[in-house]
């Protein structure tokens, strides 16, 4: 069965991935790349599938709305990688591959005989990206990892709260989105390398990595002045006024007006040119002390609570003062900046109908990406990716037959 596909035309169209994997941090690196135009095969396991076909906490007739974001532009193709056979097919699509993708635990692949030697021995421009919980190497690599342990171990989520309470999550699984963009950023890397010299290499991104490094400058301050950051609620230690005001309708808006120049226009557009010769406020050091902090949080929640938001939003963006609403998921679909920006767009997904979702980034002007369909059936691609290997009908049937499709 020969599925047709819309051609892609992205800056990686002559780019092919194999994926193998689940969940999200790989398949989300596979889904950047299938934006940008990848001809991306995914692997699943036959019958099942990846287990982000069953995930999220609201569905429609019991279908996920997750899978078809995550799933999509890419090929699924069923194979059981437990068997000798579905690995042969993996050898086969490999020799001609520009990269594998793969996020199971370390020592998956080697179990198999796909050992990094052996793919470069029969693909030596095979870029080979590898996710895992932990890495490669080191003393914890061996151990299971999921987001939530990574973004506590890499010391995100003690940051995340207030100092009262126990430490809380961001809503979203960031651990496993940053280490999908860095394993990205990372495939991208290699190939532009590949055309100085020819050849592959590993990328090795683990979740605790991902975390590290994004963690901004904390562990830099805790190395020369021993300060260990904490939980802070909705303020930022030494930035203000930076936080979250409520509005007379009983909406929030956020203010970032940290810098002295900022600051001082939104003083003047709340009426309180004073409050700049006032010696706590007057400059950002002052602000950022924590008695100070807290009084001029006070004084603009005062001011912001006696109009509705669309009105502070107005005189805010008026003075050039940083400031949005605190939009939930029915307000960002509605937004107009997005839609202009096709950052929510408007999609058919199968059994869902019409849906919306969020559009590609970067925005590229000569080559953009695309979404050219939304995650496909289980399976929906195995004949064609088959065939175009050069298995035949009968050979196909006969791994179908025999479990290993």
């Amino acid at each position: 069965m020969n599925i047709p596909t819309p051609p892609a035309t992205g800056p990686l169209s002559d780019i092919k991935v194999v994926e193998l994997g689940s969940f999200i941090a790989g398949p989300y690196c596979g889904q950047l790349l299938a934006d940008m135009g990848a001809d991306l095969i995914k692997f699943e396991d036959p019958g099942k599938g990846d287990p982000m076909r069953q995930w999220g906490f609201a569905k429609k007739d019991g279908a996920s709305v997750w899978w078809p974001v995550i799933g999509r532009n890419k090929k699924s193709v069923t194979v059981d990688l437990r068997k000798g056979e579905g690995q042969e097919i993996l050898r086969r699509l490999l020799t001609e591959a520009d990269v594998l993708l793969e996020n199971f635990r370390p020592g998956t692949l080697e179990k198999w005989g796909l050992t990094v030697e052996a793919l470069h021995a029969l693909n030596p421009k095979l870029v080979i990206a590898r996710v895992s919980g932990y890495g490669q190497y080191g003393p914890y690599a061996e151990k299971a990892g999921f987001a939530a342990v990574a973004e506590a171990m890499g010391g995100m989520r003690t940051i995340n709260g207030y100092p009262d309470r126990l430490p809380t999550r961001t809503g979203l699984s960031i651990g496993d989105t940053l280490a999908g963009i860095y394993t990205a950023f990372g495939i991208v890397s290699a190939l532009h390398q590949r055309e100085r010299d020819g050849r592959g290499q590993v990328i090795d991104v683990g979740l605790t990595d991902a975390i590290l490094a994004s963690i901004e400058g904390i562990v830099a301050e805790y190395s020369v002045t021993g300060h260990v950051r904490g939980r802070t609620g909705l303020t930022s230690p030494g930035f203000a006024p930076s936080n979250i005001y409520p509005t007379l309708d009983g909406h929030h808006i956020v203010i970032g007006a940290n810098a002295d120049t900022i600051c001082k226009r939104l003083f003047a557009v709340m009426g309180m040119d004073f409050l700049m010769e006032d010696p706590r406020f007057a400059t950002h050091g002052a602000r950022g002390q924590p008695d100070n902090q807290a009084e001029i949080d006070r004084i603009i929640a005062d001011w912001t609570r006696t109009k509705p938001r669309d009105e502070l939003l107005k005189l805010l963006d008026g003075a050039s003062v940083p400031a949005g609403g605190v939009n939930d998921a029915a307000a960002v679909a509605a937004d107009p900046h997005f839609r202009a920006r096709d950052m929510i767009v408007e999609v058919e997904a199968q059994g869902l109908g019409r849906m919306l979702m969020q559009g590609i980034v970067p925005k590229l002007t000569r080559t953009p990406g695309a979404i050219r369909w939304t995650g496909a059936k289980l399976g929906e691609h195995t004949d064609a990716v088959l065939a175009a290997a050069g298995y035949s009908a009968e050979e196909i049937a006969a791994m179908r037959t025999g479990g290993v499709l």
